[in-house]
């Protein structure tokens, strides 16, 4: 069976923000299990304004041009890979509407998350998204990649100080993220066929 395909989605569009670095070491650590794709939301038209219509209702709203080729390359991903910040507590505001525009998009589909922030390591903002995504029917996997501190943990050069924790991390759960990609994949494609 072919690659996996996995979207990596840096989730914040804030000037100065660390999510790229974040990103880029993640995408390292996956191996060609996955062919990644690394999607970040400062290059898209991300509107605060819902469609009219919400997605459950009408799944294929007419999206803003400058949506189009996001919308296109989240639905090719098996997988997907969350990169976050924590915005008092939570996710970015750019995140939330990025996810609410999309409906089946992440239907029937895993989902992991790497957090990062001050003490927290992102954790709150990844619950918040858990939630959100069990409601579109996605699975997140139980598994993650936190980085408290993370202005600590990184070099000047984006190199982490002291890998080896995060690496382990990572890779459990990359095998989570196979599996159940795997599985959710062959269950589409079941589906599909019915």
């Amino acid at each position: 069976m072919s690659a996996l395909k996995l979207a990596l989605v840096i989730g914040s569009v804030r000037e100065g923000r660390f999510g790229p670095v974040v990103a880029d070491w993640f995408a390292q650590r996956v191996d060609d299990r996955f062919d990644v794709d690394v999607i970040d939301l400062a290059d898209f038209e991300l509107p605060a304004e819902l469609p009219a219509v919400p997605p459950l209702l009408d799944p294929d709203p007419v999206r803003p041009a400058g949506m189009v080729e996001f919308t296109e390359r989240l639905a090719a991903a098996d997988a997907y890979v969350i990169v976050t910040p924590e915005y008092n507590r939570s996710y970015p505001a750019a995140l939330k509407s990025a996810i609410d525009w999309h409906f089946t998009q992440w239907d029937a589909k895993a989902i992991g998350f790497v957090g990062y922030s001050g003490g927290s390591g992102g954790l709150l903002a990844i619950e918040h998204l858990r939630q959100v995504f069990n409601e579109l029917n996605a699975h997140t996997v139980r598994n993650y990649v936190s980085f408290p501190r993370y202005y600590r943990l990184f070099d000047e050069n984006g190199a982490l100080l002291e890998p080896q924790e995060f690496e382990a991390d990572a890779e459990a759960m990359l095998d989570q993220m196979h599996w159940w990609a795997s599985a959710l994949r062959a269950g589409r494609l079941a589906q599909a066929l019915v």
